[in-house]
């Protein structure tokens, strides 16, 4: 039995994995210039080899964007699916505990005063939104551990959203000074990828593979939270440190990947719940699940933004919004209808 479980899981994934990979491969082709398939298939495979490529738009411009979005949805998704485990709430997400607003906050920092790195002009912006995140973390976890020392849900969800509200009073007041940078922040608020590169794209692979490998680590202490903490504790789970340890890689993973893309929401709030429709609430099915449904979800925004405007390219954090907030009510109207 335990086999044939096995199989079924090793054919799911498998599906997953080529509906990403098309859909990877069609992002590629389609833009302001659609380009055929053989001819993307041959220059990606040519740029491999080191040899000369016909169609640089799609080495130098389109594939390192689309993996960046890929492993951004991803990311974000099994952030969204991992929060709303530990917490048990259905609408928590990667920026419930207040990160995603710390890393925003050192962008926005970084853009308004110019904070550059000779030699590495964007990573001034990235960096800076990363320590402001991990900066974050340690507040935001030092507030909650003063006030309780068992981190208990609530507590957390408090200190989060007071952090929020502090960070983008902040936020609104850095773009109230920053002068002809205010389009600049704006448009990075709203979530952007284009100008991503393959140093992005590594990035994000070596924190999705640090962090998403602890939070995976975790899935049978987060299908014992679902019976609330009293209870997974008389199970053998150390709710405090499983807590502790989910929130860290959480945070670091979303710190990352705003420092990126900026503000991207709805994606980890809605896809852990479209993929909860289709594998159901094992989290040893369902994060490793979310990886495929968000990296695919993401993907398909991105082109979305850049194709129905063209040439204006839509920030990619309007489009999330725009189709996450009809798919949310939906999946809550279906809900409860079934209910």
């Amino acid at each position: 039995m335990k086999h044939k479980f096995e199989g079924f899981r090793l054919i799911e994934y498998t599906l997953f994995g080529i509906v990403t990979l098309a859909t990877i491969l069609l992002c590629v082709c389609i833009g302001s210039v659609n380009i055929p398939i053989d001819q993307t298939l041959n220059s990606i495979w040519n740029a491999i080899l080191g040899q000369p490529v016909s169609e640089s738009i799609i080495v130098f411009v389109r594939l390192p964007r689309v993996l960046c979005v890929a492993l951004i949805g991803a990311s974000l998704s099994l952030c969204g699916g991992a929060m709303q485990g530990l917490l048990r709430n259905p609408l928590a997400d990667g920026s419930t505990l207040g990160v995603s607003s710390g890393a925003s906050l050192g962008a926005v920092i970084a853009i308004a005063f110019g904070v550059t790195i000779p030699g590495l002009p964007f990573a001034g912006t990235m960096i800076t939104a990363m320590l402001f995140a991990f900066l974050s973390l340690v507040l935001i976890l030092s507030l909650a551990y003063k006030l309780d020392y068992s981190l208990s849900t609530n507590t957390i969800i408090l200190i989060g959203v007071i952090f929020n509200m502090f960070a983008h009073s902040i936020i609104s007041l850095l773009i109230t000074f920053a002068g002809d940078k205010v389009k600049h922040i704006m448009f990075w608020t709203m979530g952007s990828l284009s100008g991503s590169s393959y140093l992005n794209a590594l990035t994000l692979s070596i924190a999705l593979v640090i962090f998403g490998v602890v939070i995976l680590r975790y899935s049978r202490e987060l299908n014992a939270f679902a019976i609330g903490e009293d209870n997974a504790r008389h199970v053998g789970v150390n709710v405090r440190k499983v807590k502790l340890v989910v929130l860290i890689a959480v945070s670091g993973l979303i710190g990352v990947c705003v420092s990126i893309g900026g503000t991207i929401g709805f994606v980890g709030l809605v896809i852990p719940h479209m993929t909860r429709m289709i594998v159901g609430p094992n989290h040893k099915r369902l994060l490793p699940s979310v990886l495929f449904m968000g990296a695919t979800f993401l993907m398909l925004a991105d082109l979305v933004g850049r194709i129905l405007l063209s040439p204006l390219e839509l920030p990619i954090g309007v489009v999330t919004s725009f189709i996450g907030s009809f798919v949310f009510v939906y999946i809550f109207y279906s809900r409860r209808k079934v209910k």
